[in-house]
């Protein structure tokens, strides 16, 4: 039996040949609250990505005549101050959410931040040596002004980019789409999201890469890459998924502050954070009476965060217990 399948306990006999993540999916199935988040973000994500087909109207269509009405069959959410129907623009909002934490999760924290980890903790030497000092340099500034710091910087000159692809090749529709938003936004936000991963994995790697089994299998001849990837990841996967889980959390509500702001996605790609602050309409009278008069204008949008924040935190904290060995 591998130190991978010890991580994770199970109780009672377990089939033999079982991993440890189906004995962890065994342990989290359990968990009524961590199966309703995870059902609750299976829905968003599903609706984000099927926006195209449940959407009823699209998302910058625009009617005069139905402006900041109700929620009726029409319109389920209602319409904002120009005549745009919410329940469309929340789904396409949650659309914009899932393709950028699901951009970001995988570029920074999985790709990056593992590759890295698994470099810098096997190898150690001075790879591990300046991959953590750049790590901790970009580390000690603070994640909110680094990140505000970077999307003003580069949102003009990938848009600057786009705009000249969109010329020379006949590309049209970059930016209104939204892609450029996502690119960069992912780059914003890979300083903040690939670090913690790496320092996590490689403190995983430093106490694997000494244990019998992956020295008996460097002792058989068995070739680094096949070490890193079948003895070493497998014993590390626990904590990285984790780690990912608690992650996207934080990248779904950074995404909306910059959103709301003014550095995140920008019209006429909507997102949640760009509903919110339309609410306000940089006017505290109008504000105040879209508040009083149509709730459902911030209620809609805000919900969605908020769902997005607590699942993935409130699964991230069940994870934490299914991979913890001592816990029952």
């Amino acid at each position: 039996m591998t130190e991978a399948a010890a991580t994770i306990p199970a109780s009672g006999r377990t089939a033999k040949g079982d991993g440890p993540l189906a004995v962890a999916w065994r342990r989290l199935k359990k968990k009524r609250l961590a199966m309703a988040a995870v059902v609750i973000l299976v829905i968003l994500y599903a609706a984000g990505i099927f926006a195209p087909l449940v959407a009823t109207h699209h998302y910058a269509q625009t009617d005069l005549t139905q402006t900041q009405k109700a929620p009726s069959g029409k319109h389920w959410f209602g319409t904002d101050r120009l005549g745009r129907d919410l329940y469309s623009r929340v789904l396409y909002s949650v659309q914009t959410t899932a393709i950028i934490t699901i951009i970001t999760v995988l570029s920074g924290s999985l790709v990056l931040g593992v590759s890295l980890g698994l470099v810098g903790g096997y190898f150690r030497g001075w790879i591990d040596t300046v991959l953590s000092r750049v790590g901790e340099l970009i580390s000690s500034f603070p994640d909110i002004l680094l990140i505000l710091l970077l999307a003003a910087t580069l949102r003009p000159r990938f848009l600057g980019i786009a705009r000249w692809v969109e010329d020379t090749w006949g590309l049209k529709g970059m930016v209104a789409s939204g892609v450029v938003d996502f690119v960069m936004l992912a780059v914003v936000f890979l300083p903040m999201s690939w670090f913690g991963t790496f320092r996590l994995v490689r403190g995983q790697v430093l106490a694997v890469r000494e244990a019998d089994f992956v020295q008996a299998a460097k002792a058989t001849g068995a070739s680094t890459r096949r070490v890193l990837f079948t003895h070493v990841l497998p014993n590390v996967i626990g904590p990285i998924i984790v780690s990912a889980s608690f992650g996207v959390g934080a990248i779904a509500g950074s995404e909306a502050l910059l959103s709301f702001i003014g550095l995140g996605v920008q019209p006429p790609r909507p997102s949640l954070g760009t509903m919110l602050s339309d609410v306000n309409l940089r006017s505290s009278g109008a504000g105040v009476s879209i508040l009083r008069d149509h709730p459902e204008q911030l209620i809609f949008p805000a919900l969605a965060v908020w769902l997005f924040i607590f699942c993935w935190s409130l699964l991230g904290d069940a994870l934490t217990d299914v991979f913890n060995p001592k816990s029952k």
